[in-house]
């Protein structure tokens, strides 16, 4: 089950800056590679994207990277012709790319707003700007997994409200792209973790975690959650299969949380 024997996968968002854990978007392309597909990357850092091909194939996947801006139209298309160059098709698009900045809207700068509005939801537009028309014209059509956050969804203690609404436009924007392309053999969805544990995290604690307490900052993030413990990339990476296989090819516009039931409960934030 969930074979994804031959397929193309294009990820945004799959460096590692380390070999130290995963992030989701190395988990993410570790995990569909594992199932059979053939990865072709986009990400920021190129050294950091070979440091995930190199543990790709190193288990005997097929992997290429290049150096992409998601934020840049032009670095974009890009990134799709020379997936489609070297392949010949895209299957499936996983937007993994994201980033947090703290602020209300009184303090936070307009610079920042901007920033946050392109790097988590301009970049999700770019990458479908110029993948679903490649998908529509395959015989098989192809899938999306778009991937947001809980802080769309609900406040969970930080104040981050730029993030918080750029992931909460991303499950629209899938919702209602899912509608049109519908009956053009394209599906989309989103895939919404929680409080994850990845090397990322442990960056945030260091800008979040008050008075520099990163001991008792992540005690607090695993007893918010209802199952008393954050996840990790690969609960996330493993719904990210899921949505994309054939076994959920009756599946559009939703959304999948991996939260551990923080969105369920009332008594957490």
């Amino acid at each position: 089950m969930l074979r994804l024997d031959k397929k193309v996968a294009l990820i945004t968002g799959l460096g590692q800056t380390s070999d130290d854990g995963w992030g989701i978007g190395a988990a993410i392309a570790m995990k569909l590679s594992q199932q059979g597909a053939i990865i072709f990357g986009g990400n920021r850092t190129l050294t950091a994207a070979e440091r995930t091909k190199a543990r790709i194939e190193a288990e005997g996947g097929i992997c290429h990277v290049q150096q992409t801006e998601v934020t840049d139209s032009a670095s974009v298309k890009a990134l799709v012709d020379g997936c489609v160059e070297r392949h010949g098709r895209i299957d499936i698009l996983v937007n993994n790319v994201g980033k947090s900045e703290p602020g209300c809207p009184a303090t936070m700068e307009e610079e920042i707003w901007d920033q946050q509005m392109d790097i988590n939801l301009k970049s999700v537009y770019l990458t479908s700007h110029y993948v679903l028309p490649i998908m529509e014209k395959q015989e098989s059509g192809g899938v999306v997994a778009n991937v947001s956050s809980i802080a769309g969804l609900r406040y969970i203690g930080k104040p981050q409200v730029a993030y918080s609404a750029a992931k909460a436009a991303i499950m629209q924007f899938t919702k209602a792209t899912a509608v049109i392309y519908a009956d053009r053999r394209v599906r989309l969805n989103t895939v919404v973790p929680g409080l994850i544990y990845t090397p990322y995290t442990r960056e945030l604690v260091k800008r979040y975690a008050p008075g520099g307490d990163q001991d008792t900052y992540m005690k607090m993030r695993d007893e918010q959650v209802p199952m008393e413990k954050m996840g990790d990339a690969w609960d996330v990476a493993n719904a990210t299969l899921f949505l994309v296989a054939d076994e959920s090819r009756y599946i559009t516009g939703q959304e999948l949380v991996v939260d551990g039931g923080i969105t369920s409960s009332t008594e957490r934030v």
